[in-house]
């Protein structure tokens, strides 16, 4: 049977083009970014595009200076809402036991970044020290790019105790062409936002977790539980 395909021939325009797409090198947008300082005297910085005009960067200073009271930069200043309007609960399969995950090792260095962070959080008054818990659950510290260290906690026990809140969450399509017409946007960091929100008293030791200095859970919504996406 011969061959129809002639080896001399070009390939089609639409298939080099294709094939020049599959090669290409995909690389994050790099936004010029410049760092400026809020606080008088304090630390509150915030990043701004460089490629701003002139009067546009100085209006847009002047904004955010008159209302930087508006924004939260620590966990002290974070009051959380009225447990009357929200409040996080649990509802665990009622075929589902309680686990006990025992204390597991890390590095040193990971240690004293977790005591740190556990002593902040407590001393806001996000956790609280947990008595004869039923469930507990391990840290999971995840390294910064800055040397720092996040805080998770291992809830994949408890997760799986937990039915589905299918509540339906915003499409990101949507929420990105609303955004067409407009001249300028900002990304605001939801500094500890899930933790706005109060753990009903009776469930607030369904979320304890374990360190070397004892058992502490959490008086606020943790971001790491299931259904947290659907209550925030």
């Amino acid at each position: 049977m011969e061959n129809d395909y002639d080896e001399d021939c070009e390939p089609p325009l639409e298939l080099l083009r294709l094939v020049e797409q599959e090669t290409r090198e995909i690389k994050p947008h790099e936004e010029r970014l410049e760092t400026v300082n809020l606080g008088e005297g304090e630390e509150k910085y915030v990043k701004i595009e460089t490629s701003l005009t002139k009067g546009m960067q100085e209006r847009l200073y002047s904004l955010l200076r008159e209302f930087k009271d508006v924004f939260a930069w620590s966990y002290q200043e974070m009051p959380g809402l009225d447990p009357d309007i929200v409040q996080h609960k649990f509802s665990l399969k009622p075929e589902c036991s309680p686990i006990k995950q025992k204390l597991r090792r890390m590095k040193p260095e990971m240690t004293l970044k977790i005591k740190e962070e556990v002593e902040k959080q407590f001393n806001a008054g996000f956790l609280v020290v947990a008595k004869y818990p039923q469930w507990v659950a391990n840290v999971m510290p995840v390294p910064k790019k800055d040397g720092k260290a996040i805080m998770c906690v291992d809830y994949r026990d408890l997760n799986r105790a937990s039915p589905k809140d299918d509540f339906p969450l915003p499409h990101i399509d949507t929420l990105v062409e609303n955004t067409a017409t407009s001249l300028l946007y900002t990304f605001m960091d939801g500094f500890p936002r899930y933790n706005l929100i109060k753990m009903a008293p009776k469930d607030m030791e369904k979320t304890t977790f374990i360190t070397l200095w004892g058992t502490f859970c959490y008086k606020v919504m943790s971001f790491e539980l299931k259904n947290t996406g659907a209550m925030y």
